[in-house]
């Protein structure tokens, strides 16, 4: 508990953005004598989500990834494609590891303070001031990673694609799985004509993830996701005995919704609340550690936190995407089908992580091209 009222910076959430945040503050000398607040209502002792990731080099991440793999398929109900992602590793982090790892490296540091409490106002004045349910707080800046009451208020106003999945992880009997390989997408058990995509993790011969994923406006009853995990697991894995050792559930908003308009000089939106989140994907974990770097470098320079935090060209590129996704949800499958069969795997990884050659960008422009993105892209601009 923290006996100070005003803090240098104050965090205002403690997922993976307020964390990762944290971590690059604390282990940052230039930082070492700012007071710095993390306020979270929870104490984050519990296993809520997994994340996945693919990275080349060795990373601050590895002493806590719960499984990697050099292999990924990708089944259609056409093809079945098989990716060797070398020099990429695909890597899964479970929360619990993260949230333990950050907790315990920064309750090292004498400025950096955790409050159980939860943000009810921020007030931007000359000081920021943030009231909790207990008691008041001000900053000379706030990262904030509640996501805007707008974005709930007025959802149709924006193009959003919502990322809703469940997944069982689950022990066999006898050893079933290929540990070696994950399955990235497999769209061959659907719901209707919507874009939904079995995924599977395999920790183990014996043990796996098995989630079932929707790219859809709404969501579902929580009983169509077992059901659908259930068939896949009869059908497609031939898995007659096994026991459900853990669930886990999860709405990730694809949008275009900008968040960025709600940052200041003095609060900066981040995670989810900032936009963070790749708007094509749902993938966050390292587009997290890029936009947290970017923090770090502009408050050194003395500049705007949030400014170079998007390119706009990429949030286009997304934008075009939602739009096909938005108006003909059945051409999910086709896009990923064409996406991983007339380009590399390290091609696409280079493009989802915003960073492809000229060239590269040409040829995944070329693999999608089709009257729906052209419709698309006149629609957008």
């Amino acid at each position: 508990m923290a006996h100070n009222s005003h803090f240098d910076y104050i965090i205002i959430g403690n997922g993976l953005a307020g964390l990762q945040l944290a971590l690059k503050l604390a282990t940052d000398a230039f930082f070492g004598e700012k007071q710095i607040a993390l306020i979270d209502p929870s104490e984050k002792n519990s296993n809520d989500k997994t994340w996945s990731f693919w990275e080349i080099a060795p990373s601050p991440w590895d002493a806590m990834v719960h499984k990697s793999w050099k292999h990924a398929t990708i089944n259609t109900s056409k093809k079945n494609i098989l990716l060797n992602l070398e020099p990429y590793t695909y890597k899964t982090i479970r929360a619990i590891d993260f949230y333990n790892h950050a907790k315990t490296q920064l309750k090292q540091y004498n400025n950096i303070h955790f409050i159980l409490e939860r943000v009810e106002i921020v007030e931007e004045t000359k000081n920021i001031i943030v009231k909790t349910n207990k008691n008041s707080y001000t900053a000379s800046h706030v990262f904030d990673s509640r996501v805007p009451d707008a974005f709930r208020t007025s959802p149709k106003k924006h193009l959003t694609i919502t990322q809703h999945f469940k997944g069982w992880i689950i022990k066999t009997e006898t050893p079933i799985f290929n540990e070696n390989s994950i399955v990235m997408m497999d769209y061959r058990l659907k719901d209707g004509h919507q874009t939904t995509f079995t995924y599977v993790l395999p920790f183990s011969k014996t043990e796996a993830l098995v989630e079932f994923t929707y790219f859809t406006e709404n969501t579902v009853d929580e009983t169509v996701y077992d059901h659908f995990i259930k068939t896949y697991i009869a059908t497609f894995l031939k898995i007659n005995h096994y026991t459900i050792i853990e669930t886990e559930k999860g709405i990730i908003p694809m949008t275009m919704f900008p968040f960025e308009d709600f940052n200041t000089q003095n609060i900066t939106k981040i995670g989810t609340g900032g936009g963070w989140v790749k708007g094509s994907t749902g993938y966050s974990f390292k587009h997290t550690e890029k936009k947290t770097a970017i923090i770090i470098r502009n408050l050194k320079a003395n500049k705007k936190p949030s400014e170079g935090l998007f390119k706009r060209k990429y949030k286009f590129y997304d934008k075009v995407f939602l739009k096909v996704l938005k108006d003909e949800n059945d051409k999910g499958e086709w896009i990923f089908q064409q996406f991983y069969d007339k380009n590399s795997a390290q091609t696409m990884f280079r493009f989802l992580d915003e960073e492809p050659t000229f060239i590269e960008e040409l040829k995944i422009m070329w693999s999608l091209f089709s009257w729906s993105f052209i419709k698309a892209f006149f629609k957008t601009l």
